[in-house]
């Protein structure tokens, strides 16, 4: 019976031609609807992972006066500065006390090659190529601005000075004869790479300067500055005095090629030759 018929069509069935009806004209949704539910469930959770990792492992651009102490206490890694520096050696090199602003660092875990890191290795591979590249007459302006370590004062133990009362045979800087308590003055800009107790030196501060040398200043009484801090020409880096094995107080002064010890040069004839009357 047609009736009986009718009445025996399921709801399926009926669901199913009409989904079939509307897909024969053209605006089959229902179908696109699931799909496009499906596309965007899939973008959401690599974002959530995307968060995750963003999360284990953190950029840090040092700035002027960091160290990695003082960073590793800021962004409170686990390990502290030992950990922080093992994390980046790659990037800050041999020696931790060393690192410049603007140098990236990862806090969190360890540095990983990577097309952003290549990238970044590029760019300062070509800063000191733009560096090396500069004309002569850029060269000469680095020699502008420097300044004698102290005012006053008169010269004491000249430099190579012969003796047995030093390990190398011989006086490694320039003695200034200064009473406790005179302002000493970086002869130019740089970076101070030591600013502690230095055994036969007392209290010193070692700055790089921005020509590659070492300005060491020994003896201090007390110290301006941090490891780490960037410093101008004429800024004051510590007082004169007589800590460390001395006789007298003064100001001991050296210019190396290196932060090491053994690696000096004529300080007298260094400040000269950058314009400086001493």
């Amino acid at each position: 019976m047609p009736a009986k018929g009718k009445h025996r069509r399921t709801k399926t069935q009926r669901l199913t031609r009409t989904l079939a009806v509307a897909g024969t004209g053209g605006a089959a949704l229902a179908l696109p609807l699931l799909g496009a539910a499906g596309a965007h469930a899939a973008p959401a959770q690599s974002a959530s992972a995307q968060s995750a990792a963003v999360k284990d492992a953190q950029t840090y651009t040092v700035r002027a006066g960091d160290s990695l102490a003082k960073i590793a206490d800021a962004e409170d890694v686990s390990g502290g500065w030992k950990k922080l520096y093992e994390d980046n050696r790659d990037a800050v090199g041999d020696d931790p006390s060393l690192i410049r602003p603007g140098l990236k660092l990862t806090i969190g875990g360890k540095a990983a090659a990577s097309a952003d890191s290549a990238a970044d290795t590029a760019d300062t591979a070509g800063a000191a190529e733009k560096k090396t590249a500069q004309p002569a007459s850029d060269t000469a302006d680095s020699s502008a601005g420097f300044v004698a370590p102290v005012d006053g004062g008169t010269v004491g133990t000249p430099y190579h000075q012969s003796g047995g009362m030093w390990s190398s045979g011989y006086h490694t800087g320039t003695d200034f004869v200064v009473p406790t308590g005179t302002s000493l003055k970086a002869v130019g800009a740089g970076t101070v790479v030591t600013a502690g107790w230095g055994g036969a030196y007392g209290n010193q501060v070692v700055i790089k300067l921005a020509d590659g040398t070492y300005a060491q200043y020994a003896h201090l009484s007390s110290l301006s500055v941090s490891s780490g801090d960037s410093v101008t020409a004429g800024q004051q880096v510590g007082l004169s005095g007589a800590t460390g094995n001395v006789t007298g107080p003064h100001l001991h002064f050296e210019i190396r090629t290196t932060p090491d010890y053994g690696s000096d040069i004529d300080p007298l004839a260094y400040l000269r030759s950058k314009g400086v009357s001493v």
